[in-house]
């Protein structure tokens, strides 16, 4: 599990951004699904099932997840399980398509004034909500006027406070003007701001019974949730784009990778993400070559170790770069992603335009790591090595989420390593809803292992300016610099992309300068499917962003969804 802090767009992502790791079941019925009369299993050997037929409808789609969802409302929530999920059964105005292009989702084109603060937006007409009523702008506005309400408990308000006048023109018609340039705004109408209109007015968004059986217009309705289990979706029948042709998605939550695992190769689960070793080591059979798929590409993600910065053991930047020059990244991206990642140096993952090569770096070093502890006044106690301050020893816990087995093994490299140079680490792991909602939300922590998911806009204002430290916002570490403020504000009130990458350029190298986190690695998603699902088609935006229409040949199917 990640905190996700890119705009959700569509459905692209289902399961590019998500740790994947499952909860085992017995049987396959138990998920809410019948098994369906056994059918020949066609094998081209080690190419995996023979594709034996045209696309068709039926079947289901078994995926996992190390922790549940949270709120399938998309502003309040800031998981990315919640927004995988959600992004099945909710749709934006707009999306990014297969090649990260931004193009029309419930919107069927717009229109930008010639001095960029005016976006009409022209709606699809006959999109019907799950319940049969038809989606019109007044569901925009809606959404609009609820995450922008100061009683909405949602990190996401920023980007939507930025608009001087939202109005319905018609029907069909949106219209919304800018109080000034503000470059991330077509991207920003995705489905965080779509909600029903006729269901929700009225309500507390916040305590609401829809976002636990949420109505939406998606590729997928709505079926059940057992917390802590599963969450099973149906094909909506009426969706815009062409009923999906697999008539369910079910998504089950199995806490441990191996049980997980094992589930896959026992027939339980379809799509998982595989860990290094399962990638590597363990799939290297007939049998998985035979029946699987697996892919690898590069995620739109960053594993990071982060500082409480209001714990006065981390207040000094230089405490926080000796911590940085303690741990060896390689030594991480050896041993626990079996190389299957590269050494993540800041806010943007290394093969896009907004990554800046030319910052600070902290290759591993334990002598400049104990000289700028002691510059920062930290000295040997001459017991067991422990560096002590104003009498007090440094010893700190690090936090993490069960689950993420990846997390754990880098929290005992961490501890191991800072025990070197005279800090004690104790390692705490935590349930995921508590570990949100417990720790992260009420700043109750020292230090945390954690990963954030990746937008497709370089605008990382939620996660880093001094204005959201707030409970529920995303910069809980609590940073505050007022050149990366200015910066931030700088890099989304202008369209010219060069004043931009040199914002977000100059963000990483303060970034670098001030290590408020760690950063870490950056992770390459590591998907397994089973090859009897056919029309997968890889591209920049992932596997995922055309689920829809991905099939399985008749012969091939093996269950049906329960009434």
């Amino acid at each position: 599990m990640e905190r996700w802090r890119g705009r959700k767009i569509g459905h692209s992502k289902l399961a590019l951004l998500i740790r994947i790791s499952l909860f085992l079941f017995s049987t396959v019925l138990s998920v809410g699904c019948d098994k369906s009369e056994e059918r020949p299993w066609q094998s081209t050997g080690e190419q995996g099932l023979a594709d034996s037929g045209p696309p068709a409808y039926g079947d289901l789609l078994i995926q996992g997840s190390i922790g549940d969802a949270s709120n399938l409302i998309p502003m309040l929530a800031s998981d990315s399980a919640s927004h995988g999920i959600s992004g099945l059964i909710f749709n934006g105005l707009v999306k990014y398509d297969q090649n990260l292009n931004l193009v029309g989702d419930l919107a069927e084109s717009w229109a930008v004034s010639k001095d960029g603060l005016t976006i009409t937006f022209k709606l699809r007409q006959g999109v019907k909500w799950q319940d049969g009523i038809e989606f019109t702008a007044d569901d925009v506005l809606f959404g609009f006027k609820t995450i922008i309400n100061p009683n909405t408990r949602t990190a996401y308000a920023g980007d939507f406070k930025e608009v001087k006048e939202a109005q319905v023109a018609d029907r069909y018609t949106f219209r919304v003007t800018y109080k000034r340039p503000f470059a991330p705004g077509l991207s920003s109408w995705g489905s965080l701001v779509v909600l029903p209109k006729h269901l929700l007015e009225g309500k507390d968004i916040n305590t609401t019974p829809f976002s636990r059986k949420p109505i939406g217009m998606g590729p997928y309705l709505f079926k059940e949730w057992k917390t802590g289990e599963k969450i099973v979706l149906q094909a909506n029948p009426n969706y815009f784009e062409g009923r999906p042709y697999i008539d369910g998605f079910i998504y089950r939550i199995i806490p441990d990778p191996a049980t997980m695992f094992l589930e896959l190769k026992a027939g339980g689960l379809d799509y998982m993400g595989l860990t290094p070793l399962q990638y590597k080591r363990q799939t290297d059979t007939y049998q998985m070559r035979r029946d699987f798929r697996k892919y690898k590409f590069l995620a739109f993600a960053f594993t990071y170790l982060g500082y409480n910065l209001k714990d006065w053991k981390f207040q000094d930047r230089r405490v926080r770069q000796a911590i940085t020059c303690a741990i060896d990244k390689e030594e991480i991206i050896a041993g626990v992603l079996l190389g299957l990642g590269l050494v993540a140096t800041g806010p943007y993952k290394p093969d896009t335009q907004w990554y800046n090569p030319k910052v600070r770096k902290y290759p591993y070093d334990v002598e400049k790591a104990k000289k700028l502890l002691a510059d920062a006044g930290w000295k040997d106690s001459g017991k067991n090595g422990l560096l002590k301050k104003d009498g007090k020893p440094f010893e700190f816990t690090i936090l993490t989420n069960q689950g993420n087995e990846l997390r754990a093994k880098c929290a005992e490299i961490i501890q191991r390593r800072l025990g070197m140079i005279g800090i004690k680490v104790k390692i705490r792991t935590v349930e995921w809803a508590a570990f949100i909602n417990d720790f992260i939300d009420k700043k109750n922590f020292e230090a945390v292992i954690l990963g954030w998911t990746l937008g497709q806009d370089p605008d990382i204002y939620d996660i880093w300016h001094s204005s959201k430290v707030g409970e529920k916002e995303l910069n809980f570490i609590s940073y505050q610099n007022r050149e990366v403020d200015a910066l931030l504000e700088k890099g989304r009130y202008t369209f010219d992309p060069k004043v931009r990458k040199a914002c977000y350029d100059r963000i990483q190298e303060i970034l670098a300068e001030d290590q408020p986190y760690t950063f870490l690695f950056v992770p390459y998603a590591l998907p397994i499917i089973s090859a009897r699902f056919q029309g997968i088609e890889p591209a920049p935006a992932g596997i995922d962003y055309n689920l829809h229409k991905w099939f399985v040949p008749r012969p091939q199917q093996r269950y049906v969804l329960k009434p």
